[in-house]
Formats: structure tokens, C-alpha cells, sequence
């Protein structure tokens, strides 16, 4: 019997990103995305996950790089090394990592990506401004907007990508869809080149 897949991401934009991501790109072993809140909870919750899981199973993680890529796989790769899988690089694979289980355990094969694209500081939203073309007129013109918003700003700058995809979703022909059904309607393109990385990894960790 096939093993359970489990994607395991930090909150409900991750999970509805990913969910239409995977119906849109057809990745269909993939029995659950589950959210945990944020980042210090996904990050508890993966030591937890890896002991319930048998063998077989198959356990995806997706985070935020935020501002340092690096400290993110660090936090993740000291969790993973309790279990004794031996082959961690001490960076993350751009196009995704996917590590084998232990031989002869029956640890799960994990998988983890770092948003935006493995390599640079970002979040959930960076990826999503992937998934618009770079020719589209709207797109300079949110970011025109937002920039040029009165200061103080009311918004971090680490949540300007925020400001700029819904900004830029609020101009679209049915304004302000979630970004699952965005992708759905395809607002947001979930062919264009980033994406395909992202599908890629899901459908060797998951499908193969």
C-alpha cells in the first residue's frame, strides 16, 4: 500500500497557494496540506510529523525564507539531523530538496522548499509575483503605487510584497480573489517558468 503524503506548510495562503498549484499542475498523490499558524509552530510541528509518519510515507515542508534563506535551512536541517538523515547539504537545492530516508529506517522521504525560489529572502508572496508576467502594465504600476504611498508607510517592509500582490489582484477583472482561486482563474499564471520549479519538485517528491 502507498505511503501517505503530507505537505506541510505554514499558514492558509501557503495551503490554498499549494492546493491549486497541485490541481492546476496535476500532482495528485499528495493526501493533505496541512497549515500550522507560522513559522515557529510549522517548525515544532516537524520533528512530530517525521515520528508519526511509516514508511513509505512521504513528508514535504514549504517555509519562508523571510530575510535569511540560510538561518531558515539551518533551523530545518538541525531538526532533520536528529533522524540521522546523512545526506544535508549545508545549502538548500535550488530546484528543491528532496532527501532520502535513512537505510533501513522507516523514516518518510522528506522534501523542503524555502519561498520564494531556494536561494533569496522572501515569502509566499515574492513566489506569487513569479506568476505574473513581467510585460504586465499593472505590475509596474502596483509598485509605482505602493512606493509611492505617503510616509510613514502603515505596512513593515518586510510586508511590502504583500502590499504589491493584493494591490495588484485589486485591479484584476473580479477583484480581490484569494490567491488560491486566482491561480484557478489565472490571474496569476501557474505555467510561467518559477512555477515550473515548484511543480517539478512536488511531482518527484510526490508522484514518482
Amino acid at each position: 500500500m502507498a505511503g501517505r503524503k503530507v505537505l506541510m506548510v505554514e499558514g492558509k495562503d501557503d495551503e490554498h497557494v499549494m492546493k491549486h498549484i497541485c490541481t492546476n499542475r496535476g500532482i495528485s498523490r499528495l493526501d493533505e496540506v496541512k497549515e500550522h499558524g507560522n513559522y515557529i509552530e510549522l517548525l515544532k510541528a516537524i520533528p512530530v510529523q517525521i515520528k508519526l509518519s511509516e514508511e513509505g510515507d512521504v513528508v514535504g515542508i514549504v517555509i519562508d525564507a523571510d530575510t535569511d534563506p540560510f538561518d531558515r535551512w539551518q533551523a530545518i536541517r538541525c531538526r532533520l539531523a536528529e533522524f540521522d538523515y546523512g545526506d544535508v547539504s549545508n545549502a538548500p537545492d535550488p530546484n528543491g530538496t528532496i532527501l532520502n530516508p535513512p537505510d533501513g529506517s522507516s523514516l518518510p522521504r522528506a522534501g523542503i522548499w524555502i519561498m520564494p525560489d531556494n536561494k533569496t529572502p522572501g515569502i509566499l508572496e515574492d513566489f506569487l509575483d513569479f506568476l505574473i508576467p513581467q510585460s504586465d502594465a499593472l505590475r509596474a504600476h502596483a509598485r509605482c503605487s505602493v512606493d509611492s504611498l505617503p510616509k510613514p508607510r502603515r505596512f513593515s517592509d518586510n510586508d511590502r510584497p504583500k502590499a504589491l500582490i493584493h494591490t495588484w489582484l485589486a485591479w484584476q477583472k473580479e477583484p480581490g480573489r484569494p490567491y488560491g482561486t486566482a491561480i484557478t482563474a489565472r490571474f496569476l499564471n501557474p505555467d510561467l517558468q518559477q512555477a515550473d520549479v515548484l511543480a517539478s519538485w512536488l511531482g518527484r517528491l510526490f508522484d514518482d
